[in-house]
């Protein structure tokens, strides 16, 4: 009886979900028009979801969580259900399209269905029409870039349209069964655990060098237990979502790499500590201060995609770093400097590998406790994290979807611990764009944010001219 069970991070990314904070990502792309017959999208992603199996599944608890939930296939799918039709009033412009994002995201996906949804949204300016992807974070992390929204994307315009199959959903384990298999489970996994340790103790040099690195991490993370000072980013969440963006593109950020020197991922987040502390000088707020973000990063092997060929098997494999945004640097180059030299440290001090070895543990943990466990430290979160900042490398290459090419891609990050901003970067095609998450009730100045980190490109960009004269 083969079961498909969560994984340990995939079961947290459910059981921290409330009334107000819902673990959904997105992807919202604008294409070219004219817009294809609904229908035909319908029946282009119908033909693709063979590619994605857990597509049709839903997630089914145990009796009495005696275990983690299992992925069981829907006997009822319906893919008019998840692919959904919308129109914007007019004038149709970025305004809008961010409204209609916002108060999407602001609706959770119905448990008893598979966790996603396709919006089709027409009557964009300039003739174009947009595409969005709702997908709880159970299903897949935003790092693996393998989404709904990716599958159904092709590479070229003349790319021919899979026709749909006749699925027939799989009988489901009765309560019983997964009651079952969740007690031999128990058994066996620190069974499997200690064989593991054993293989790899066939390398010593390799497992001291592991732990090492593990016992690296956690001191670093031990900073965390200093709280950050108070302030407007965190507090009561509500239930709805304002949804803001900003854009740079690869050459300009490039262009700052070369005479300024640090990352890719160290100039998005020299930019957004420019926009954090514009926000709070809008605010009246102190600026000096640091605003301590938390950076996922994939753990995920670089010949592992996350997709398994043949049984469509996503799971998540994302660990994270915390950074402290210096938001009290006025200058752009030293504001930069600041950053890469931080995130450098951060790496040398392997905190992302002892996250990562904290997940993994988490699977010995009864999901009961598990449940209460990440309950208890998204409360504690508020006093030690400010915001969310996670950056998604994407294709460098035009797509396209029923012949239609994606001229912008925006990606959306869900808020949660109190936190009630997130910012989620993603590069397509040559441009980098921002997709900042608000809670509705309190930023109604998002845009602040969104126009500092453009400003924060546009000063780092003058400096770097300023270098190179």
């Amino acid at each position: 009886m083969d079961v498909d069970r969560l994984s340990p991070l995939d079961a947290t990314f459910l059981h921290i979900e409330d009334g107000v904070s819902h673990m959904h990502i997105a992807s919202i792309g604008i294409f070219e028009g004219p817009q294809p017959a609904f229908e035909d999208i319908v029946a282009m992603i119908e033909g693709k979801l063979d590619r994605v199996p857990r597509y049709r599944s839903v997630v089914r608890h145990l009796p009495f969580e005696l275990g983690r939930p299992v992925w069981v296939d829907d006997p009822h799918f319906n893919i008019e259900y998840h692919v959904r039709h919308s129109a914007l009033p007019a004038p149709g412009g970025e305004v809008e399209l961010r409204k209609l994002v916002g108060r999407v995201m602001s609706q959770p996906l119905d448990r008893s269905k598979p966790l996603w949804e396709i919006w089709v949204v027409e009557g964009l300016d300039d003739g174009h029409w947009a595409l969005f992807a709702k997908t709880h974070h159970a299903m897949v992390d935003g790092v693996s870039g393998t989404d709904l929204l990716a599958v159904i994307m092709d590479l070229s315009p003349d790319a021919p349209v899979p026709l749909p199959t006749r699925w027939e959903p799989r009988p489901a384990p009765s309560g019983v069964e997964l009651a079952i298999r969740s007690s031999l489970d128990l058994l066996h996994s620190p069974y499997e655990q200690v064989q593991a340790v054993r293989a790899a103790a066939a390398v010593p040099g390799q497992v001291v060098g592991h732990a090492r690195s593990v016992v690296r991490g956690l001191t670093a993370m031990v900073g965390l237990v200093k709280p950050t000072p108070p302030s407007s980013l965190n507090g009561p969440l509500g239930p709805h979502r304002r949804y803001a963006w900003a854009s740079t593109s690869v050459s300009d950020i490039k262009t700052v790499r070369r005479a300024l020197g640090g990352t890719f991922n160290d100039v998005v987040l020299a930019a957004i500590t420019n926009g954090f502390r514009e926000l709070l000088l809008e605010r009246g707020e102190p600026v000096e201060r640091v605003v301590r973000s938390l950076v996922p990063v994939s753990v995920r092997p670089r010949d592992d995609h996350g997709l398994a060929v043949g049984d469509g098997t996503l799971q998540n494999k994302v660990s994270a770093m915390f950074a402290e945004l210096p938001v009290a640097i006025t200058d752009a180059r030293e504001r930069l400097a600041a950053v890469s030299a931080q995130m450098e440290g951060l790496k040398e001090s392997k905190q992302a590998l002892a996250g990562e070895a904290l997940t993994s543990m988490s699977g010995f943990a009864p999901p009961m406790l598990l449940a209460l466990a990440m309950r208890l430290s998204t409360r504690m979160a508020q006093h030690q994290l400010n915001t969310v900042t996670t950056n998604v490398p994407g294709p460098q290459i035009p797509l396209y979807v029923c012949g239609r090419r994606m001229v912008k891609a925006y990606p959306y990050v869900p808020l949660g611990a109190q936190m009630r901003i997130g910012v989620a970067i993603f590069s397509y095609n040559g441009e980098v764009n921002f997709g900042i998450t608000g809670d509705f009730d309190t930023t109604g100045d998002l845009d602040v944010l969104s126009r500092g980190i453009e400003e924060g490109i546009r000063q780092m960009l003058k400096a770097a001219d300023a270098g190179g004269r």
